[in-house]
């Protein structure tokens, strides 16, 4: 790390940011149509999203390849809600913000409603790597056990079940039902048709018995549901919940280089095809926060080693031992 106070490195890696951003934009003058990019990734997204459902539908494509092509669409429906939550699109056009929000969270269902997680987010960023980050505690950050983090990263519903004790004593303001509420209707409805479907295979081999043909109608809707939405969200959010509460540092966290760290390790690239190269790219955001995942994407391959020159640290897994513990030894 270069000999500069935190302030400098960050003031670097932040001037280096804009910089790269400003270029880009001179060399393109589309992006700056931020509006009618984020629309055209919008339509894109939904048409496609309807387009493999309808395939796998109609029996044209498999179910494994229906679940891995829909896993993908979500996690760019997923970078457009967290532009939204920025204000970075239709601002000033509250309708189609609204219907962009509501649109997006109908694609990923096991999440909170964008509205109430706009709330939680930019809190995030004025307390990452503090118990007070609600965001990143409920995606498992901060936990030593490997299996109740496991838990966490992958069933949400879970995770706020088993950890809402002690939120409660931990993080101001917390409220169970504040959290449980924002989800209904889909996310209640959506982990209500998982936990069914389990249900039901559980006993069917324990004790295989028929149900009645008004049963088998609900299973079937419920199946098509777990191929064509439940278990697409399941692959897309245990990828982006492992590596965002792996990269996310709490406790011992001062200033923003201290925030988080780049994870680039081969091990994580199956994670990161299913949330955008998240682990790559995120740290960008925690030092501009108002710019399109698009703009983090492009300049990523350049602004990574300026981070590294100024001191924000890259693949520190070990950190995962100390419960995602910022340590002055690397």
């Amino acid at each position: 790390m270069s000999k500069l106070t935190a302030n400098q490195n960050i003031n670097a890696i932040v001037t280096a940011i804009k910089a790269e951003e400003s270029s880009l934009r001179g060399r393109y003058p589309i992006l700056k149509q931020q509006n009618s990019i984020a629309m055209v990734i919008f339509l894109l997204s939904l048409c496609s999203f309807i387009g493999v459902v309808t395939l796998y539908y109609f029996a044209v494509v498999p179910a494994w390849l229906c679940v891995i092509l829909v896993a993908f669409i979500t996690s760019i429906a997923h970078e457009l809600e967290h532009d939204l939550l920025h204000k970075q699109y239709f601002n000033q056009h509250p309708f189609i913000h609204n219907f962009m929000m509501l649109i997006v969270w109908l694609m990923r269902p096991n999440t909170v409603n964008p509205w109430y997680r706009r709330k939680i987010h930019l809190h995030h960023h004025k307390v990452s790597g503090t118990p007070q980050d609600l965001e990143e505690r409920l995606v498992g950050n901060g936990i030593k056990s490997p299996f109740l983090r496991a838990v966490v990263v992958a069933d949400g519903l879970l995770g706020l079940l088993i950890n809402s004790k002690r939120f409660s004593k931990e993080i101001r303001d917390f409220k169970f039902f504040q959290v449980f509420n924002a989800g209904v209707p889909l996310a209640t409805a959506y982990f209500a048709i998982l936990h069914s479907v389990i249900v039901y295979y559980v006993l069917q081999f324990i004790h295989p018995f028929e149900l009645p043909a008004w049963g088998m109608e609900l299973l079937a809707v419920a199946e098509f549901l777990m191929v064509v939405l439940i278990v697409p969200n399941i692959i897309r959010s245990t990828s982006l919940n492992l590596i965002t509460s792996s990269m996310h540092y709490y406790g011992g966290v001062s200033n923003v280089l201290e925030q988080t760290h780049v994870i680039t390790s081969r091990w994580f690239l199956p994670f990161q095809l299913f949330c955008f190269d998240f682990g790559r790219t995120h740290t960008i955001h925690h030092f501009v926060p108002n710019q399109p995942f698009y703009i983090r994407q492009l300049i990523s391959k350049k602004i990574r080693p300026i981070m590294a020159q100024h001191g924000v640290r890259f693949n520190d897994l070990q950190s995962l031992k100390r419960a995602n513990e910022y340590s002055g030894k690397e």
